[in-house]
């Protein structure tokens, strides 16, 4: 196989894609096969061919340069044009103040709006309206932290009215933005510290659901976190769902319902569902995680969202290992995590 460089991503990951056929990676490379003379998009149906009889081009300019056309089959160039579209699309919900429509999108890509939600939700994971929502919801937590005014605020990040915010936000945000932007104030945070077989792990919920789990901490590191909630231990509605915890915790994945009440940037919780998604027993690489999300090129970034989960076990972050199936890191240490692995193999 002859390689052309640089791609935009490694090879073996270049390589893994094609031979699954995964649309995701449309776009991004294509495939060049000297016995046809043709290039394909990752995606495309045909037979694989040999690997000697291959080669990996970084865009259709280097892959027409070499004398190759397109494929008539999956029409590679289209690929190329819709990653085009998507990147319009994105410029544009990220330079507007407030919401855009798809038809306007549309217009502006002279795509139609059908086609175009559909490109764009296998591209980035979310529709144009979803993505345009999250985006606003990170302004507003960024800009609740740093106005005095929480009306003023709002509107800062492109709401045309704090109802609509109210709207979008109250089964997300999880306390109200006055509280959220004054460090908890307002809100009760029950909690426990309770032994388990993996040692002291802290348990804190609001009354939409876990806001905080973790091992080896107390209530002093809880209290940094929420410094203006008020923090009352334990309590008989909380004792309820302490039980479910720790038996999920002694054995994952046999509670996945467990409300939970995480917040995040839009790309960091697009990480957590996509963890929470991981069947009990199986693991990911980093890779494939910033993949499963739509954002195959953002592997760094995805190991970040990871690590900055606060709620440990239910979301899986341990579900993630080493492109070279090694345990890796873990914010608690790796024989909590190895040993939370080894449970969830004996399943």
């Amino acid at each position: 196989m002859t390689l052309v460089p640089p791609l935009p991503l490694p090879e073996a990951e270049a390589l893994a894609a094609f031979a699954r056929r995964d649309r995701r990676y449309d776009g991004r490379f294509v495939v060049g096969v000297r016995t046809t003379g043709i290039y394909c998009r990752p995606s495309c149906p045909a037979r694989r061919p040999r690997p000697e009889n291959m080669a990996l081009y970084p865009d259709i300019p280097s892959a027409q340069a070499a004398g190759l056309r397109a494929c008539k089959r999956c029409l590679p160039d289209d690929a190329m044009q819709d990653r085009e579209a998507v990147r319009a699309a994105l410029d544009a919900i990220r330079g507007q103040g407030g919401p855009v429509t798809l038809s306007v999108l549309a217009e502006r890509t002279g795509y139609s709006p059908d086609h175009l939600a559909r490109i764009f939700r296998r591209a980035v994971g979310l529709s144009p309206a979803e993505y345009g929502r999250a985006l606003r919801l990170e302004r507003a937590r960024d800009a609740l932290g740093q106005e005095a005014n929480v009306t003023d605020a709002i509107l800062e990040a492109g709401y045309e009215t704090p109802s609509r915010f109210y709207d979008e936000a109250k089964d997300r945000l999880g306390m109200t933005p006055s509280a959220w932007q004054r460090g908890g104030e307002g809100v009760t945070i029950r909690w426990a510290v309770v032994p388990t077989t993996l040692g002291d792990m802290l348990v804190a919920a609001t009354d939409k659901g876990i806001c905080r789990l973790s091992f080896g901490e107390g209530v002093d590191s809880l209290a940094q976190r929420f410094s203006r909630a008020e923090l009352v231990e334990g309590g008989e509605e909380f004792t309820g769902l302490l039980r479910r915890v720790i038996a999920e915790v002694e054995a994952p994945g046999s509670d996945p319902d467990i409300s939970l009440d995480v917040k995040g940037t839009a790309f960091q919780e697009r990480i957590w569902a996509e963890l929470r998604r991981i069947p009990a027993g199986e693991t990911r690489s980093y890779a494939q995680l910033a993949a499963a999300a739509g954002h195959p090129k953002a592997v760094r970034a995805a190991g970040s969202a990871n690590g900055a989960n606060n709620v440990a076990v239910l979301i899986p972050c341990h579900r993630v290992v080493r492109s070279d199936g090694s345990v890796g890191g873990y914010a608690y240490g790796p024989e909590i995590k190895s040993a939370l692995l080894e449970r969830e193999k004996r399943r």
